[in-house]
């Protein structure tokens, strides 16, 4: 066993936050239980509940950042050992989910170096002659991804998210939860620190005023109009793609293990040289859903459990990550 000391704590942390969660909540927390177990810990005063009513994905949001903790500690020539997913309520507010110890590891592990690269990338994409090849790497490197490149049904799929996420949108509660994590404006206080902001969501200030007013009070007008879904859609971004990636894994597995595979799958995706985009309304729809297992020739036994579109954004982007403070998520 080796030694976790609240220093190296705070340095694991900062890049284990990294991890991607529904909505950029961030519902995970860090507990020092001694100085040798580590306790992973779920904020349950963050919540997307309209979004997320059964509370999956911000299990599968635990589960990457239990990867991203992995990933941090590979990354010092540590591994996570003796692993406990007993539920520990510790007050009203924090519940431990799991609890571990470390141990020295000699293996380094190549997607480590990929944590602090990989970033979400909502824009549209450009056809590169090297996206064949950075999507045979994927699909060698990934058995959890199937690769759709076939223009039209890339197309088609984009033709579904609009009608997916229009479906969700449409619902009054739905559209408030979502105006509620969106930062629009650089001077909303959690502008740097979570939820989706204006840069996240590839907007300029003229866009993200229209977001603000289309999702609110003048969207059931439009809608009546029939001009709120065409506002909304992102159907071009997705026909840019140069893949539709499905991310499946074992039907009845426990969330917190796809979580960590989820993450290890766009880092693969990012370790190819492409940039992705999470489309969770595809996997959330039903209909949608089926129709992307028969277009991936899903297995029965395998769950899609999200869907990326992916590609390479016109120029080079400088990563930037809006996280909590590492203060606020050691507790």
């Amino acid at each position: 066993m080796s030694a976790l000391t609240p220093d190296l704590l705070r340095e694991l942390v900062a890049e284990a936050r990294l991890a991607p969660s529904v909505h950029n909540i961030q519902p995970t927390r860090w507990r020092l239980l001694d100085d040798v177990r580590l306790a992973l810990v779920d904020d349950t005063s963050v919540r997307a509940p309209v979004a997320d009513p059964a509370g999956h994905d911000v299990l599968i949001s635990h589960g990457a950042a239990l990867e991203g903790m992995s990933l941090a500690l590979n990354r010092r020539g540590l591994s996570i050992c003796g692993l406990t997913t007993i539920e520990q309520p510790l007050s009203a507010q924090f519940s431990a989910l799991c609890n571990f110890a470390v141990k020295p590891c000699a293996t380094p592990d190549p997607l480590a170096d990929r944590v602090a690269h990989r970033m979400s990338w909502r824009g549209k994409f450009v056809a590169s002659p090297g996206d064949a090849t950075a999507l045979a790497q994927l699909a060698a490197a990934c058995g959890d991804v199937i690769c759709v490149s076939d223009r039209q049904a890339i197309s088609n799929v984009a033709g579904w998210a609009d009608q997916a996420e229009f479906s969700f949108v449409r619902g009054d509660d739905y559209r408030q939860e979502l105006l509620g994590w969106m930062r629009l404006s650089p001077g909303h206080p959690h502008y740097l620190q979570d939820g989706l902001n204006r840069d996240a969501l590839a907007m300029n200030a003229l866009q993200a005023t229209a977001a603000r007013f289309v999702l609110g009070g003048l969207f059931k007008p439009l809608d009546r109009l029939g001009l709120a879904a065409s506002l909304l859609a992102d159907g071009a971004k997705t026909a840019s793609a140069a893949a539709i990636v499905l991310f499946c894994r074992p039907v009845g597995e426990d969330p917190l293990m796809t979580g960590r595979y989820f993450y290890r799958a766009w880092l693969e995706i990012d370790r190819a040289g492409l940039a992705a985009c999470p489309i969770s309304a595809l996997a959330d729809d039903p209909d949608c859903n089926e129709r992307l297992r028969k277009l991936g020739n899903v297995a029965a036994d395998l769950r899609l459990v999200n869907v990326f579109r992916v590609g390479r954004p016109p120029a080079a982007q400088k990563p930037r990550h809006f996280r909590l403070s590492v203060e606020r998520l050691v507790v």
